[in-house]
């Protein structure tokens, strides 16, 4: 070997020890620096004409494992759907109150029980009344209150769902904008490692927003798409477009999904690709976010909904089974939906009577349902009630299917008591079911089942329609049919018409005991929910519509419109606490001064079991109880699982620095090598220059 080549290859050592010594500095410098992978020169032998001449300096290459760095990015996406979940479930669950405390849901319905109890007493029976009626409003403020805060909640995640797309969006632009420098670099043989890491930590910021799978290119770019397969960035950037939707007067408002758009150079959305994102499996905040807005909360204000459904129909059922003392000149009901020509419906018997200011029976007709017949209508009813009472009351129907009874005489008043068996229709009352003795109210419809059978026609008028979506565990919409009645007249028609549509392919639909409309979902299809979305329909123009009488719809508007009868409220002494005397002749005494066995009544109807419908029958408290304690429980899971998910986040991460982060003691020992190479180079140079000399010297 010549003396050139020995100094040539002792100058390649030189060289190859400073860029080793440069990229151990920098990975020193940035020891602390997350999601840094450290850096190692690639060295090789320098081979001219098949011997070797010293040492080839590469480009630092990063020392990382693509497959500890896909699994930081995917649980990064548990990790932030787990906190999103928390955080807003921990909130819900704080305006429930703890259990026990002396406000909160649970806290006034005790009060009303309370009130309830002391209205047995004979003292201060109008102080006790205001009272009651009082208790009665806080609960239902309460819930609507709880209601109004959840809403809240909604309209913050929907906030929070449009704040996360527009970072998501950024992080995409990045991610590309990086894509094309890696490439850029790779082609010209140069190192990508900081541009790489860089772009690591913009999908693992991106993971946690929406769980993505990640997957590496030859050219050195990266393509990303959801946990569900939609395609976020390949060969061509997307963004995403949200629109936080509102109420807009819908029952049940659709929310607006997030849509995938294809993307220009300068980030601009153009054209939609036909995906969109919708659904909680999308992982990540975005996948928590939405599965809050669109599972959870709604969930949670249908649960208050039929709280409040349950309370009004066992208060109602209460006060219709008494009296005021004196009764009544007029009792006026609540739209029923029902018209003259219907089927009647009720069966066993009620009794119909007029009795004067102190009580005495003027006049008394019991109504036996069964014996009018099956084909009797409303109208029947009528003419019935009113030949039995002779011309001393008079009971009519209005267009809305209003009921009203009054006395003839002004100073005479009307009781509907039961007879025996009692006349009922969907098992409640007569007075109860057209509400004539209601304390409690709502403008969106009867709180009471309607007792439809797949006979009776369904009244849909010509261009009424309702708009029905089917919406799956998830809250995402897998069918939707525009129900228009127009297969048949009949509610039958109805059940046929929606078994018969897209819908009828996730379950079945049937009309229950009570007249409800209920859907049954397939096994594979479990969790299934009907929704509807508009309603446009006035039964046989008496202004309720399908959605009011089906079932169907959330219970939510009932409550949004709910309040206390004011004549009721008012006066303590228009509030129903007597019994009538059912087996008082004319002329004897039916209704006594200072009677509260009507009150005593009411606190054992208050602490029965009531119909909450599909969820089933349950006392008040005992609703109340569940609804509490199972909030509190999903906000507990949902903290378990955030520790879980920050658990394995951790894990993950270490996972990935042991292997790629860098370590001091390492990377010192290295440093330590190397300058012993730079030191062993540098007098192989100076041993060298020495031969130089003397040779030179000898010539």
């Amino acid at each position: 070997m010549s003396l050139n080549d020995i100094l040539g290859t002792a100058t390649s050592g030189l060289a190859a020890a400073q860029a080793g010594l440069r990229t151990v500095s920098n990975n020193i410098a940035n020891v602390g620096t997350a999601g840094y992978a450290r850096e190692r020169v690639n060295l090789s032998a320098s081979v001219v004409q098949g011997r070797v001449t010293g040492v080839s300096v590469g480009e630092p290459t990063r020392i990382a494992d693509r497959f500890l760095e896909e699994t930081v990015f995917r649980r990064a996406g548990d990790q932030g759907q787990a906190a999103v979940e928390e955080s807003y479930l921990s909130r819900l669950q704080s305006l429930l109150g703890q259990p026990g405390a002396s406000t909160g849901m649970s806290a006034r319905l005790d009060a009303v029980m309370a009130a309830a109890t002391e209205m047995t007493g004979v003292r201060n029976g109008h102080q006790t009344v205001a009272v009651f009626t009082g208790e009665v409003q806080s609960m239902i403020d309460t819930l609507r209150q709880l209601d109004s805060d959840a809403q809240g909640i909604t309209s913050d995640v929907s906030v929070e769902i449009g704040e996360s797309v527009d970072r998501v969006n950024s992080l995409l632009t990045q991610i590309d904008d990086l894509n094309g420098t890696v490439a850029r670099l790779q082609g010209l043989g140069r190192s990508s490692a900081g541009v790489a890491d860089e772009r690591n930590k913009a999908i693992e910021e991106l993971g946690g927003l929406i769980k993505v799978n990640v997957r590496s290119q030859p050219d050195g770019r990266v393509q990303i798409e959801t946990a569900t397969g939609i395609s976020l960035l390949d060969n061509r950037l997307r963004q995403l477009s949200y629109t936080p939707g509102g109420n807009d007067g819908i029952s049940q408002p659709t929310a607006s999904p997030i849509m995938v758009h294809f993307a220009g150079s300068d980030a601009v959305s153009g054209a939609a690709t036909g995906q969109r994102i919708d659904t909680a499996a999308t992982g990540g905040k975005l996948g928590g976010l939405i599965a809050l807005r669109d599972e959870q909360l709604p969930a949670f204000s249908e649960k208050l909904a039929t709280l409040f459904r349950g309370f009004a129909e066992t208060v109602n059922r209460a006060t219709n089974a008494s009296t005021t003392v004196p009764a009544p000149q007029s009792m006026t009901g609540r739209p029923s939906g029902l018209t003259s020509s219907d089927r009647m419906g009720f069966t066993g018997s009620t009794i119909f009577a007029v009795t004067d200011a102190t009580g005495v029976l003027v006049a008394s007709s019991t109504v036996n349902f069964d014996a009018l017949g099956a084909d009797a209508t409303v109208g029947d009813m009528l003419s019935a009630i009113n030949a039995g009472l002779g011309g001393a009351a008079t009971a009519s129907l209005d267009a809305s299917g209003t009921l009203t009874l009054s006395a003839t005489d002004r100073k005479n008043g009307v009781v509907v008591a039961q007879g025996t068996p009692p006349g009922e229709r969907t098992g409640a009352g007569f007075s109860h079911y057209f509400g004539l003795n209601d304390l409690i109210r709502s403008d969106a419809g009867p709180l009471v089942p309607s007792g439809f059978t797949t006979s009776d026609l369904h009244g849909f008028g010509t261009g009424e329609s309702a708009n029905i979506e089917l919406r799956n565990a998830t809250g995402k919409v897998v069918a939707s049919h525009v129900l228009t009645g127009a297969t048949g007249a009949t509610m039958g028609d109805l059940v046929a018409e929606l078994n018969g549509s897209d819908l009828g392919n996730f379950g079945s639909f049937a009309l229950d005991d009570k007249g409800r409309f209920q859907f049954t979902a397939k096994a594979a299809s479990s969790g299934a929910q009907v929704a509807i979305t508009s309603d446009s329909t006035n039964r046989a123009g008496t202004g309720i519509s399908f959605s009011a009488l089906s079932g169907l719809s959330s219970a939510t508007s009932l409550l949004q419109t709910a309040s206390l009868r004011p004549d009721m409220a008012n006066d303590p002494a228009r509030f129903p606490v007597a019994t009538f005397q059912s087996g008082a002749s004319v002329g004897q005494k039916a209704l006594g001064a200072g009677d509260v066995s009507g009150a005593t009544q009411l606190v054992t109807i208050l602490s029965k079991s009531a119909d909450f419908g599909a969820a089933g029958m349950a006392t008040l408290n005992g609703f109340a109880a569940t609804l509490v304690s199972k909030t509190g429980l999903e906000a507990a899971h949902a903290a378990t699982r955030l520790t879980d998910a920050s658990a394995r986040m951790t894990d993950a991460v270490n996972r990935r620095d042991n292997f790629s982060g860098v370590n001091l003691d390492e990377e010192l020992s290295q440093m330590v090598i190397l300058q012993n190479s730079y030191s062993a180079s540098a007098r192989v140079v100076s041993v060298a220059s020495q031969m130089y000399e003397t040779l030179l010297n000898m010539i």
